[in-house]
């Protein structure tokens, strides 16, 4: 046995906050750093041990090879010794391209192809019934069995039910010395200048020899160059026609449909793929889904005429080739271009849309004489589809997207595989049908396959169904059962898309790394939250080391190490508070402890709120798992969406409920999953939807940015008395920008120096010393402060500071209640946590103007936060509902569900087990079902704040 160092020692480490700290962590051990959002938890994990692990490998190239993969900066660390192979699985790794799927990222589906091609059975897609191939060897010996002394003639088949002329395949035929061919079943000796009807549809056979069926060795030998000439023109595919018949007989090399003569080639595994031409649907391009042109989105009101702007992509009236011609068309079909298009006839109202061509004259009235007029017109609708499928520029796409729906391609109905891929079966399922399936329904198949396959079918599968079955299980394992495997990577939450990962990394069985994660149980329920501790547990058993950054209490129970940061965020942090096993914490006085012992807790309200008594009812909903069911909303609550992942809380919540009301709203044209009918619409006036997607990923992105607030204080700037002298809009205190930028670093504050087979050196720009802006632009002050000065304040600061000045200072209240007072106005968004950026968002969305009478949707809002800022998020919600407004949370976290004042539960299971609501009414109401699985911990943990309570009084 290797013998590695004990510990992975980190000393001095400085990046972003942490203050040059030393810390031991042990290998082989499942180790969770913990803390305040923003204390530095990720800066050590992600930004120190994980960024040296990468430099590292990366050096062991050659200078040659580094200098494509651009180097890697060195992290402020003083040294880390006893470092192994890092893998990292954070949660934005997915790749977003709309061909990843959950099959492709795991693997599985790339031996379901395999097991497809090398073990599937293939049916007819025109007679249903099971295909066959031959060898030639075995055609010469199926014929010597069935016409034994019979007259046969063996047929070359050229052409099938397809249209023509076809004299010059005649000719050909006739060159290579065939003398008579069989057309539409009849045999014709070929004649010079012979053609057929080219309007009709005509099959077409060679006729390659014609023999008596008979015995000895050179009957064979002829029989057999026969069957190799038919079948090298006729593509592998031949028939045998007895005299006297009239229907032949097939017999191909491929794949082949006995009755119909169908053939399909050879499978491999790239015939089942939908990232392949082989194997993908020609119609949607293997994606599964295409755009149509949505008339409705073309024409919104038919009260409109096309003159004042009815038709959406054309606008109002201008003198333009477009609208010469529908007055050519107007013309035709006597209507005015004033006429409203409720009142324009069908057919001209088609050939605006669709196109069309015709001729017809006109008498003109003034002239006396007739004028011809030709209407050759593309038609709008055709117009915005070769634009969406044609044109170059990304913003013509995505005006022409703007008219079109997305829908399933009605060619393969979602299956993305051509026709042929999916008539193999295994087991009479094809791969399409078990892409559908959840994965719990798919290991119970593949369980149960082993029986049904007999002979060499069962000798090829038996290895690819071995690996199919250990990777299903680790997925099982992570508690993913209820995804399938077509399901885009793209919809995947945070803490799926990482313990699918866990789960491919878990499959890949290899020891002596030290795997880091983030927050892996993000989305997750707490009756999963078992089976993930578990698969980490043993990762780390089979010899890994293991670190997780996590606020979930299971987990730092779980761990045999804690490291806790603090011992507040931001310039307050960065410092190691404790560390040691999870049953010494006690000892020490930090607020992961304190909230751990119960000294510190999340209070439960006293009496839940009883609402306006208004409800906003959904019935009927149906979208992917949901069955057919109906959902109060009640008004002026906190209400929380609970269930296990996969139960249908986001197709209710984020893909039915809020599309709907976005649409009546604003407008929206996001088309919501099928439901019924919604009632109660009519007592809110706005719907705020809070979801998971980061916000800006570029260093130019910045909390004042982001929030709008940074206008608002340029054009505070920009009216100060100096500025308004020398006539400075706002735009001049944009880094973006020129004008009012530092023109050296283009307003980046930084400078890249870039060095040949070294990192990329960033220094601070030496003419404006990272300030952002020039000279001119510094010197307009603001109480004493210059535009950069400002972008250096932390928001507690910029609050004080902007006190008198309402519109900034709401914004920046907002988001010092949120508990981000510790961040800089100026501070690059890709330096912010997953918690921070989380609540820049809310923020950014709390601070608009609330009606009282406002919906607020929020996915997930606890992710990245500790308890503490859990506590502090839940004032700023409590706020909010206290007005009158109704917040909705989609959540598993149990300190957010005791607080709700009503909670939905659906469930039971995930996936086809689930879309029903099981349980609603308050938290208490619901912990007394027997059914729920939410119930189950909901209960336990009232009783725990009971018992708290009971201690402290």
């Amino acid at each position: 046995m290797i013998n590695y160092e004990e510990n992975i020692e980190v000393r001095g480490a400085r990046v972003h906050n942490l203050k040059n700290i030393d810390v031991t962590i042990p290998r082989e051990k499942l180790v969770v750093i913990t803390g305040l959002s923003g204390s530095g938890k990720s800066s050590l994990a992600f930004d120190t041990i994980y960024a040296e692990g990468q430099r590292r490998y990366i050096e062991t190239f050659s200078a040659y090879a580094r200098q494509f993969l651009g180097g890697l900066e060195r992290p402020e660390v003083d040294k880390i010794d006893g470092l192994s192979p890092v893998i990292a699985i954070e949660q934005k790794t997915t790749s977003k391209s709309p061909r990843s799927t959950v099959g492709t990222i795991t693997e599985v589906y790339d031996f379901l192809r395999l097991l497809f091609a090398r073990a599937g059975d293939a049916y007819s897609y025109v007679t249903g019934k099971k295909m066959v191939s031959y060898s030639d060897a075995q055609i010469k010996e199926l014929i010597l069995e069935s016409y034994t002394d019979s007259k046969i003639n063996i047929l070359a088949p050229v052409i099938k039910s397809r249209k023509g002329h076809y004299r010059e395949l005649f000719e050909q035929i006739g060159k290579q010395g065939f003398v008579k061919v069989r057309i539409d079943g009849e045999i014709t000796d070929i004649t010079k200048g012979m053609k057929v009807d080219r309007y009709k549809t005509h099959d077409i056979e060679i006729v390659i020899d014609r023999l008596k069926v008979g015995q000895g060795a050179d009957f064979d030998k002829r029989l057999m160059e026969s069957i190799n000439t038919a079948m090298y023109s006729g593509e592998n595919v031949m028939m045998v026609l007895e005299e006297g018949e009239k229907e032949p007989r097939y017999f191909s090399r491929d794949l082949m449909c006995p009755e119909s003569g169908i053939s399909y080639p050879t499978p491999e595994p790239n015939t089942f793929s939908f990232n392949s031409p082989k194997g993908m649907c020609p119609e949607c391009n293997g994606l599964g889904h295409v755009y149509q042109v949505n008339e409705q989105k073309l024409i919104p009101n038919d009260k409109l005429s096309i003159k004042s702007g009815g038709i959406a992509p054309l606008g109002e009236y201008k003198r333009s080739w477009a609208f010469k011609q529908l007055e050519t068309i107007a013309q035709r079909y006597n209507f005015e271009l004033d006429t409203p298009i409720a009142d324009i006839p069908k057919n001209a109202l088609e050939i605006i849309l669709n196109g069309g061509k015709e001729s017809f004259s006109v008498n003109s009235k003034t002239l006396g004489v007739k004028r011809d007029y030709k209407i050759d017109y593309e038609g709008i609708s055709n117009f915005i589809k070769s634009q969406f499928n044609e044109a170059n520029s990304t913003s013509i796409k995505r005006w022409a997207k703007d008219f079109m729906d997305k829908t399933t391609c009605p060619t393969c109905g979602g299956a993305r595989l051509k026709k042929e891929s999916l008539y193999f079966k295994v087991d009479g399922k094809n791969i399409g049908e078990l892409a559908h399936m959840d994965i719990v329904e798919l290991a119970t198949f593949f369980k149960e396959l082993e029986a049904t396959l007999e002979g060499n079918q069962k000798k090829i599968a038996e290895e690819i169904v071995k690996e199919i079955r250990t990777r299903l299980q680790f997925l099982l394992d992570v508690g993913l059962d209820y995804l399938s495997l077509n399901r885009g990577s793209k919809t995947l939450s945070g803490g799926e898309a990482q313990r699918i990962r866990l789960a491919t990394q878990i499959g890949s069985q290899l020891v002596g790394v030290l795997y880091i994660l983030d927050e892996p149980s993000i989305g997750l329920h707490q009756r999963d939250n078992e089976r993930l501790i578990n698969s980490l547990v043993s990762l780390r058993d089979i010899g890994n080391s293991v670190i997780v950054v996590e606020h979930d209490k299971d987990m730092i129970l779980a761990a045999d190490h804690v490291i806790d940061i603090g011992p507040r965020a931001g310039k307050h942090g960065g410092e190691i508070i404790s560390e040691g096993p999870p049953s010494e914490l006690d000892q020490h006085q930090t607020l992961t402890a304190q909230y751990l012992n119960g000294s510190k807790e999340i209070a439960v309200p006293k009496n839940r709120r009883k609402g306006t008594g208004k409800n906003i009812t959904l019935s009927g909903c149906t979208g992917n798992n949901l069955k057919n069911i109906t959902v109060k909303f009640p008004l002026g609550k906190m209400i929380g969406v609970t269930g296990v992942s996969g139960s249908g809380k986001s197709t209710l919540i984020n893909e039915t409920l809020y599309p709907i009301m976005n649409a009546h709203y604003f407008n929206g044209v996001k088309k919501p999953m099928p439901y019924k009918k919604i009632t109660g619409l009519q007592h809110i006036d706005k719907v705020i939807d809070i979801n998971q997607s980061p916000i800006g990923r570029t260093p130019r992105s910045n909390p004042a940015t982001y929030t709008g607030v940074f206008s608002e204080i340029r054009s505070l700037f920009a009216k100060t008395t100096e500025a308004t002298i020398r006539g400075y809009k706002p735009g001049r205190f944009s880094f973006n920008v020129a004008g009012g930028r530092c023109e050296t670093c283009m307003g980046g504050g930084l400078k890249v120096i870039e060095m040949n087979f070294l990192p990329d050196v960033y220094v601070e720009c030496e003419t404006c010393h990272g300030k952002r802006f020039n000279r001119e632009t510094l010197e307009i002050r603001y109480k004493g402060k210059s535009i950069a000065d400002v972008l250096e304040m932390t928001i507690n600061e910029a609050v004080d500071f902007f006190e008198n000045i309402p519109k900034i200072h709401r914004k920046l209240k907002t988001i010092k209640d949120v508990g981000l007072g510790y961040i800089s106005l100026g501070q690059q968004s890709t330096t912010l946590s997953g918690g921070e950026a989380q609540r820049v968002k809310l923020a950014t969305e709390l601070s608009k103007r609330d009606t009282g009478n406002t919906f607020y949707i929020l996915d997930e809002p606890t992710t990245g936060l500790h308890f503490e800022d859990i506590r502090v998020l839940m004032e700023v919600l409590n706020k909010l509902v206290d007005k009158g407004n109704t917040v909705l949370v989609i959540e598993h976290n149990l300190d957010v569900i005791k607080m709700v004042d009503h909670v939905i539960d659906i469930g039971y299971e995930g996936g086809k087990g689930g879309g029903q609501v099981i349980a609603e009414g308050t938290p208490e109401q619901v912990a007394k079902n027997t059914k729920s699985h939410t119930a189950r911990f909901l209960k336990n943990e009232l009783e725990e704040t009971k018992k708290i309570i009971a201690k402290a009084v």
